[in-house]
């Protein structure tokens, strides 16, 4: 059974940083381009960023170039999202997914195109 779980969210000052982790199940991390997506209240789901399976290539939001990074270890099957210079406008629930890959440089922006969705992890950015 596919599992993605979340972690590494919570309440922080603007500014501050967090560390999102994403493990997953047997070789879902591992086997697929990953990404994070995040949803504010009333508002749709946007992506973030996304790695390619082999890790050698990413893609970020606009929102998220020059503060987020996205990461991998395939043998640990984890994802990791490092957030720095949080904003108010970064609170939001992350969501990690898992997408079957083209290529092994495959990364993709769209919610649509992953397979596989973890339950979300709360992060509050407070002014």
């Amino acid at each position: 059974q596919v599992q993605l779980v979340e972690s590494g969210g919570g309440l922080v000052q603007a500014g501050g940083s967090l560390r999102l982790s994403c493990a997953g199940s047997g070789r879902t991390v591992s086997n697929n381009a990953m990404g994070w997506f995040r949803q504010a209240p009333g508002k749709e789901r946007e992506f973030v960023a996304a790695i390619s399976r082999s890790g050698s290539n990413t893609y970020y939001a606009d929102s998220a170039k020059g503060r987020f990074t996205i990461s991998r270890d395939n043998a640990k099957s984890t994802l990791y999202l490092q957030m720095n210079s949080l904003k108010p406008e970064d609170t939001a629930v992350y969501y990690c997914a898992a997408a079957r890959p083209i290529s092994p440089t495959y990364v993709n922006s769209v919610w649509g195109n992953y397979d596989y969705w973890g339950q979300g992890t709360q992060v509050t950015v407070s002014s």
